[in-house]
């Protein structure tokens, strides 16, 4: 049961007078929109199944509405920010506002594509309300350079979250959709509405959960050499395998063979694969 109190956190009078007192409006560049609904923050660390064991990462936390809810439930919160004005006020924020769990509490001013340590224990779930423009990448960067984050939950705009969570066949199915496979099961988990951010976005947003997969994809073939083959096959992806992978393999007759080996159509696309097929053609790529 939290120790915390209950008005410890933000509501959205504290998180308007807090941006005031900051000088901070929020920025589309950095693809800022706040949550300021209490009710928000606590369903987003339920779902993600925050426990009171868990090292929690927190990326782009702002004014701080989610990571204070993450304090109230984990071991131990790091939040990586990139802003300057929002670094530098949230440790007090947290002092402020749950004093008493304040030293459980790390920052991180740092873009959190350049992150490649934590202070602390290694985290083990990763928990963000991710920046549209950088979602994918931030969140693959993270899932890749901590291999300990054993769960993820990020609210993405929902189109993201589709992505993120897409099955081989459907029409969204790309890029996002393969290389997020390739480290945990995906799957949508729930959406949020518009009205509980300030500014209100013009977009849905949706969570998605993580899981790390229990074991890695078997392949003989690296993660650089499986990504090789899915970024060729979704760079064309109106074409065949054989057509799309061609510049890949040096030719059409030697992504064909590739293919073949793999135990893939030719003519099948890039939209219909799973992950492990994709690992198992770059093991066929003729050397």
């Amino acid at each position: 049961m939290s120790t915390t109190e209950p008005d410890a956190l933000l509501t959205p009078a504290d998180i308007r007078e807090l941006a005031a007192a900051l000088g901070v409006r929020p920025t589309k560049q950095r693809g800022q929109n706040f949550v300021i609904d209490a009710n928000t923050v606590r369903r987003i660390v339920r779902t993600a199944e925050v426990r009171p064991d868990d090292v929690v990462v927190e990326v782009g936390p702002g004014l701080g509405s989610l990571t204070l809810a993450l304090l109230e439930a984990a071991e131990r919160v790091v939040a990586v920010e990139i802003d300057d004005t929002l670094a530098a006020a949230l440790p007090a924020t947290i002092e402020a506002r749950m004093p008493a769990r304040a030293h459980r509490f790390s920052l991180v001013h740092s873009d959190a594509m350049l992150v490649q340590d934590l202070p602390g224990p290694p985290p083990t779930a990763l928990v963000a309300n991710l920046p549209y423009n950088v979602a994918v990448p931030v969140l693959l960067h993270m899932l890749d350079r901590f291999p300990s984050i054993e769960r993820t939950l990020v609210m993405v705009q929902a189109e993201v979250a589709d992505r993120l969570a897409a099955k081989p066949g459907n029409k969204v199915y790309g890029v996002p959709s393969v290389k997020a496979n390739w480290y945990a099961d995906v799957k949508r988990a729930g959406s949020i509405g518009r009205n509980v951010f300030w500014p209100a976005p013009n977009v849905d947003s949706g969570l998605v959960s993580l899981v790390r997969r229990s074991a890695p994809v078997a392949t003989t073939a690296s993660k650089s050499e499986v990504f090789a083959v899915i970024d060729a096959a979704f760079a064309q992806r109106r074409k065949t395998l054989r057509a799309a992978l061609s510049g890949w393999a040096g030719s059409p007759a030697a992504a064909e063979a590739a293919l073949v080996g793999a135990g893939v159509s030719p003519q099948e696309r890039g939209e219909g694969l799973t992950v492990d097929q994709f690992a198992a053609i770059a093991e066929h790529r003729p050397r």
